[in-house]
């Protein structure tokens, strides 16, 4: 549901830590618009930021990092055409506000005629995806070793070939507000946590790692005993299955993907495609392909804002906007793209609540949530069945995509050789190679079990780093090439 009420509890908690202790009001942050709008100007905002965060490391039972920050200032922004100007400041103060204002203006040198209305007040409207804690007073200091040293002590009780266990624990406080040229405010009250394992397993000399873990936006509280139980087995049997692994065979073959993180193929190959400034720039392989069919039927992608507690989600996006469910693909036929409020005030459409930015000292861009492929109708045994020989990866570590050409690079950090409908042993060292509009098309079978990962993913573009999250069911490509080490 949407509404302005959320959104008024959230502009007092914003004012109270950004406006009120430097002495500004609602009358400030419209002077500083107003100077900017004296020259004619597109668009224009003000972007407020309060973080505190902190996080834990536990190595062989000891505490080996600990840190807290609280980092808050205000980033000025003014947009003419397709260019912007921006200032950003860790000094929130009237004449740091006004002398950024007045830096971003010239962006539009030449000066309006005459008086410029002030813009009449407009609260947004956002969604209530997650309470507004703050998650690092959750817990108290001794608490949060603790529960870190519990993840050591299960991770090394579930088998003796387990040599090291390394644990992390963050907690993020994160409150936004936005003032917009058109009037309308915006804030924002963001709770963000992470739980980390990752563990070494040897045996006969060799060293394989596994990790796991997971979290979204809520209190420390959410890491209970089944949670930490479900982080540390799945780390701990990555890296025993990977000590039984065998060079991966290379060449162009049958692969099946895994459920949930395994989405981060979908994510890097055809995601950041979808995002609007490279369509509007004509740099994606997707760029003015709206209607045409662009993957198999069945596939459908959607980039969704608005799943309650998820490590992607937000009440409302960086520009103030709400964020939405986006249906991108939506049987193999492409439907649009995800837009922040520059690039689809050019493409001449409307914002989909994708404008993101790392911090107040960066500049917003269209970027993704939680992006996910829907599951279709096939049960998974029967998928991997269908192999006659090729590969099962259901886990995935680092990747790379080119978008203009679309081309893709992902390494498999646990993957199986599959040889009629059998799983023969696991594989170490498969990197899947291929271009991500034609793997699309290559989809044969899709699974019932659409998953979504397990809150972990952060996706970088520009030099700009967000907390993301990705899915998908079991899904079978025919054709794809496996670079392997066989």
């Amino acid at each position: 549901m949407i509404s302005r009420e959320p959104t008024l509890e959230r502009l007092a908690t914003a004012q109270q830590l950004l406006l009120t202790p430097f002495g500004l009001d609602e009358s400030h942050l419209l002077r500083a618009l107003s100077e900017i709008t004296a020259h004619k100007v597109d668009d224009a905002d003000l972007y407020f930021q309060y973080t505190r965060s902190e996080g834990w490391s536990l190595e062989e039972g000891i505490v080996k990092t600990g840190s807290f920050s609280i980092d808050q200032g205000v980033g000025v922004r003014a947009v003419s055409g397709e260019k912007t100007a921006f200032a950003y400041s860790d000094d929130i103060s009237e004449a740091s506000l006004l002398d950024a204002a007045r830096t971003v203006r010239t962006i539009s040198a030449a000066g309006r005629n005459g008086r410029v209305k002030a813009p009449t007040r407009k609260i947004a409207t956002s969604r209530s995806l997650y309470h507004g804690v703050d998650p690092i007073s959750t817990l108290d200091s001794a608490a949060k070793v603790e529960l870190l040293g519990k993840v050591e002590k299960l991770a090394r009780s579930r088998d003796p070939r387990v040599a090291q266990v390394m644990a992390g624990l963050a907690s993020e406080y994160d409150v936004v507000l936005v003032a917009r040229a058109d009037g309308t405010l915006a804030a924002d009250v963001r709770p963000l946590v992470r739980l980390s394992v990752t563990v070494i397993a040897e045996q006969n000399g060799r060293r394989e790692v596994g990790s796991g873990g997971g979290g979204g936006r809520f209190g420390l509280a959410y890491f209970d005993e089944a949670h930490i139980a479900e982080y540390v087995d799945q780390a701990v049997q990555q890296a025993l299955t990977n000590l039984d692994s065998r060079p991966a065979p290379a060449g162009e073959m049958t692969v099946v993907l895994g459920p949930g993180w395994p989405g981060i193929l979908l994510h890097e190959a055809i995601g950041h495609g979808l995002e609007g400034d490279f369509n509007r720039k004509g740099s994606s392989a997707f760029s003015g392909r709206i209607g045409e069919r662009v993957a198999a039927k069945g596939v459908t992608v959607l980039d969704d804002g608005t799943i309650a507690d998820r490590r992607g989600s937000l009440n409302v996006d960086d520009e103030g906007n709400a964020t939405q469910r986006n249906v991108l693909i939506e049987d193999g036929i492409l439907k649009g793209y995800i837009q922040d409020s520059l690039n689809a005030r050019l493409m001449k459409v409307k914002p989909t609540g994708n404008g993101r930015r790392e911090s107040y000292a960066h500049v917003p861009m269209p970027r993704m949530t939680n992006t996910y492929m829907l599951g279709g109708d096939k049960v998974p045994e029967e998928i991997v069945a269908s192999i006659k020989k090729g590969l099962y990866a259901t886990n995935f570590g680092g990747g790379q995509v080119d978008i203009t050409s679309g081309k893709f690079v992902f390494s498999a950090s646990e993957a199986y050789w599959v040889e009629n409908g059998k799983i023969q042993y696991p594989v170490k060292g498969a990197t899947l190679v291929g271009n991500g509009p034609d793997a699309l098309t290559r989809v044969t079978m899709i699974g019932n079990d659409m998953a979504l990962d397990s809150g972990v993913g952060t996706c970088g573009k520009e030099g700009q780093s967000v907390p993301v999250g990705v899915g998908q069911p079991t899904l079978r490509i025919d054709g794809l090439t496996v670079g392997g080490t066989a």
